[in-house]
């Protein structure tokens, strides 16, 4: 697989999309928030960067839940290897792109995230039991490093049902490695990308986002909802409803997505110390330079 990871505003869904045309390749995205119908402008979708030479590169995980719904980094992980492997089982290359720090890695360490079921009549004789009696056997299940596990009592209970579950079905216990990916991210400088980040917000903004966000409150949706999505929604829901004013609104995002960049490179980089290799691309370089380099890696990793 190849993994094409960036801050939002570098253009990795275009490169994903010219990288695939070159490989015979289909994209995964790895986006949190694309996953939701009706929600494009405000998370940035332009279908048309799957355009290439007059063909639509076929893309995934985008477009497959009803906003309003949590969706998690569970069904995530779920979604993606359904699409992972019908993209294998048609002899394409599978291309993971996205910004989504948690979503990426979730594929690339393949996090052991199998759901496992409530179990009623457990917890019910679990309540029954001291909380150092707890401690004592969830420690006979398992290593305690995660002390979060035994300091609330909901979680206690919840990770012992869990290990519970994990013993009766030792199938699931552990995950199989995660899909072997040579990973790229594209990197600007600051400036650079902050002006590429204020550029793009004014001109989603004169495509209509407002209309946007207006349209999902009339479809049924509450402003809480709408707000829990963060970012544009969050600023534009204040916006329509007139808590603030649109000059309040456009700083108050602009500052929002600079910082939400940041945090985006934060998690990239403790990706990194954590063992994955990324491999990073100047921004500014020409679309094909970069997609020649991505093909010169790769071919090297076939």
């Amino acid at each position: 697989m190849i993994t094409i990871l960036g801050p939002t505003a570098t253009g990795k869904t275009r490169l994903a999309a010219l990288v695939a045309a070159k490989v015979h390749g289909e994209v995964i995205s790895a986006d949190s928030r694309q996953v939701y119908r009706g929600m494009d402008l405000g998370t940035g979708k332009d279908y048309a960067d799957y355009e290439v030479d007059g063909s639509k590169i076929p893309y995934h995980l985008i477009d497959i839940a009803e906003p309003g719904y949590e969706y998690n980094v569970y069904e995530y992980q779920r979604d993606f290897t359904v699409a992972y492997q019908e993209i294998l089982s048609r002899g394409k290359m599978p291309i993971l792109c996205g910004g989504t720090g948690l979503y990426l890695e979730a594929v690339l360490k393949n996090y052991d995230l199998h759901y496992v079921p409530d179990n009623q009549k457990l917890r019910s004789e679990l309540e029954k039991m001291s909380h150092e009696e707890l401690v004592h056997l969830l420690a006979s299940c398992k290593s305690l490093h995660n002390v979060s596990d035994i300091t609330d009592h909901t979680r206690l209970i919840r990770a012992i049902e869990i290990q519970s579950f994990r013993q009766r079905f030792p199938q699931y216990a552990a995950p199989a490695p995660g899909p072997e990916s040579r990973v790229f991210g594209i990197l600007y400088d600051r400036p650079a990308l902050r002006a590429r980040i204020t550029e793009r917000l004014q001109s989603r903004l004169q495509k209509g986002m407002v209309v946007e966000v207006q349209r999902l409150l009339a479809g049924g949706l509450r402003p809480n909802q709408l707000k829990f999505y963060g970012l544009e929604y969050k600023f534009l829901t204040q916006y329509v409803l007139g808590e603030i004013t649109r000059e309040q609104m456009v700083k108050l995002l602009t500052i929002a997505i600079h910082q939400f960049a940041k945090r985006q490179m934060t998690w990239f980089r403790r990706m990194e110390r954590s063992g994955i290799r990324i491999q990073w691309i100047e921004g500014n370089l020409p679309e094909e330079d970069k997609v020649k380099l991505i093909l010169d890696q790769v071919n090297k990793f076939v």
